[in-house]
């Protein structure tokens, strides 16, 4: 760019200079201009001399050469411009060359193949004490039943429970039956006993509610879980007795819990149902060793009921068992 203003400015330079010389009176710029009203005649300076006007013709020259320069940069920045579209068009060209390239000829995408998970094995996991008293913990059975006995295992539980379908909700898919057989196989394989597994009932069942439309409800649940019980193979089924919701006294409200067990086990073969003991607040049914009795007392078959005794509940509800000794009184009633 700077060769180019140069050469602009020389020729300039040349040809101011020439004129000077052919015409020193006058310059060529200043007889372009408008002639001055006549009104002001007499005010007019006197004729400026050579070098005033030397140095005016050197003046016009710069503004030239300043606007050559400008001309100059923009035409540079509009072919910078014009380049860079250029090149940005044929990058679009050659993407969309490349995209109907590709879609002649589609991607054949493979499938992965699933690995199959290990069946879990009795060596993988910590050996188990042996004992007349069994210790164990509520376990996950999220994936299915059958991953309760390895998780069980885990942790070196001798007994467990499991929720058989989730607990928070009145209706649930059916178990499968390769989820039936695999949890049956794994009991075995692993060395545990039926007896020692004792499922949890859904929390949203209250067949002690007042409402006869609420109470079927609980009741439909309660039965899915019995039956569900008799499918694997379990003989216990642990759950909450009830609730009068304040809409009924204690007495009806244990009616109805105990009217309901006596359907229930008519309605399924072999499954214990086992009320377990609540720290009785509010209107909560089975707070008390006598409300449980009065529980027991309504039920028909008698092999078919037991009771689960809940130590932190059974604390919270009076009962003291913070020693061996308080404990024995305790289990005296």
């Amino acid at each position: 760019m700077s060769s180019i203003v140069r050469k602009a400015t020389a020729q300039a330079t040349v040809a101011m200079s020439h004129s000077i010389k052919t015409r020193r009176s006058s310059s060529p710029i200043m007889s372009d201009l408008p002639s001055r009203p006549l009104k002001r005649a007499r005010t007019l300076k006197s004729e400026p001399s050579v070098d005033e006007l030397v140095k005016e013709e050197e003046s016009q020259v710069t503004l030239v050469a300043k606007e050559v320069s400008t001309l100059v940069i923009e035409s540079q920045a509009s072919t910078i411009v014009a380049t860079d579209e250029h090149e940005d068009a044929v990058k679009v060209e050659r993407s969309k060359s490349s995209t109907m390239g590709n879609e002649s000829k589609p991607k054949t995408t493979v499938p992965r193949k699933k690995k199959g998970a290990a069946e879990p094995s009795p060596d993988d996991f910590p050996p188990r004490a042996s004992r007349e008293w069994k210790v164990g913990a509520h376990i996950s059975a999220a994936g299915g039943i059958e991953q309760a006995i390895p998780n069980a295992a885990k942790i070196g539980a001798e007994a467990f429970a499991l929720f058989l379908k989730s607990q928070r909700q009145w209706n649930s898919k059916p178990l499968s039956k390769e989820s039936i057989e695999n949890f049956k196989l794994r009991m075995d394989t692993f060395g545990y006993d039926l007896k020692h597994v004792l499922p949890h009932g859904s929390y949203l069942v209250n067949l002690g509610n007042p409402d006869k439309e609420k109470r079927e409800k609980s009741y439909e649940c309660f039965l899915d879980d019995l039956q569900r019980c008799e499918q694997v193979g379990i003989g216990l089924y642990n759950f909450h007795p009830g609730s009068t919701v304040g809409g009924c006294t204690v007495e009806e409200s244990i009616k109805n819990i105990a009217d309901s067990l006596n359907r229930a086990h008519k309605a399924t073969s072999s499954v214990v149902t086992v009320v377990e003991n609540m720290a009785g607040a509010g209107n909560i049914i089975g707070g008390t060793f006598e409300q449980l009795a009065k529980i027991i007392d309504g039920v028909e078959d008698k092999k078919r009921v037991g009771v689960c005794l809940d130590t932190c509940h059974l604390f919270a509800a009076g009962y003291d068992i913070r020693t061996k000794e308080a404990y024995e009184e305790t289990s005296q009633y």
